[in-house]
């Protein structure tokens, strides 16, 4: 069985060292390339499931509404996502490679973290334009227009550059006292500030970035389902009740599923619970390789158009000649 190398770092303050070493799911570290068949399954399977949702939204004029909108910027959210997170896991995979260099493992740090706060941004715009739809539906048209869709997604984006732009370069001048040994199978910024000499300033950036975003993101949304509950207790019609719940029953789905497994995680890293290390391991894959596998089936089986619209484009179309 292989072991994970370590790096001896002196107690005195050291600039980043050139490299970085990541821990695979324990037990695995004998065998290591027969566990990147299923990794290659999620992730085709994921880009697959995403590519399908973007195609149909792009190619169907019935589909151009803010839900669907939304739901194309999630979709493209899940593909970069588990694209961001597959060259250390299937390095890990196929080549039982644990090291990898700063400058890669910032730049992957950097898009995973960019595009999950970028889902949890459109998880949250979903949210708020259930509960306009449910709460507002004679004013949900003039609230949501094209303008305004425009500018939340612009925010969206700026959000996402705005909050982990700086973190690659302030990580990457800090100093590091303690050897560089990553606890997942790719790099994450709580991860690697852990690392940093105490009283590094660039730490305090790292958790305003965590609170600001995953922090608060879950509570508004929280918030909008609270008002989309009472707003359904107000719908007249029981056909009105159930094509309504439906549709929040899709992005419900997926708000579970993306956060109960992160914050499962930050409450045993907060609380030190004594969690096996595999268990801990398996529950990060499944918080970031997940969502993007299963949020397309969701959306399909509880989006009656979305459903709908793939099933019509996938049959084969008739030719003959009429008589």
């Amino acid at each position: 069985m292989s072991t994970i190398p370590t790096l001896a770092t002196p107690n005195s303050s050291t600039s980043m060292a050139p490299t970085f070493l990541l821990v695979a799911m324990p037990g695995l570290s004998a065998a290591p390339s027969w566990w990147a068949l299923p990794l290659l399954a999620v992730y085709l399977l994921s880009v697959l499931g995403n590519s399908t949702v973007l195609w149909i939204i792009a190619l169907e004029p019935s589909l151009r509404r803010p839900m669907h909108f939304f739901l194309f910027l999630l979709s493209v959210c899940d593909v970069g996502l588990a694209t961001a997170l597959m060259p250390t896991l299937l390095g890990l995979a196929l080549a039982d490679a644990h090291t990898v260099p700063a400058s890669a493992c910032l730049l992957q740090m950097f898009f995973v973290h960019v595009f999950s706060v970028m889902e949890s941004s459109v998880l949250l715009a979903m949210a708020v334009d259930r509960a306009l739809a449910v709460c507002r539906p004679l004013h949900y048209p003039a609230l949501l227009t094209n303008s305004v869709i425009s500018k939340i997604s612009l925010a969206i984006v700026f959000r996402c550059l705005g909050l982990h732009l700086p973190l690659p370069f302030l990580l990457a001048q800090m100093p590091y006292c303690r050897p560089q040994v990553l606890t997942h199978s790719y790099c994450l910024h709580p991860d690697v500030s852990r690392l940093a000499c105490p009283g590094a300033w660039g730490t305090l950036y790292s958790l305003f970035v965590v609170l600001s975003a995953m922090g608060l993101d879950p509570l508004l949304i929280l918030l909008s389902y609270g008002l989309i509950g009472r707003g359904l207790q107000g719908v007249g019609s029981k056909e009105d009740r159930w094509k309504a719940g439906q549709t929040c029953a899709a992005h419900l789905s997926a708000v579970l599923l993306f956060y109960i497994p992160m914050i499962l995680l930050a409450l045993i890293n907060r609380l030190r619970l004594p969690i096996p290390q595999h268990a801990h391991t398996l529950l990060s894959y499944v918080h970031f390789l997940l969502p993007p596998l299963m949020n397309p089936v969701l959306y399909s089986v509880k989006m009656k158009e979305i459903r709908e619209r793939i099933l019509k484009r996938l049959q084969p179309r008739k030719m003959g000649c009429s008589q």
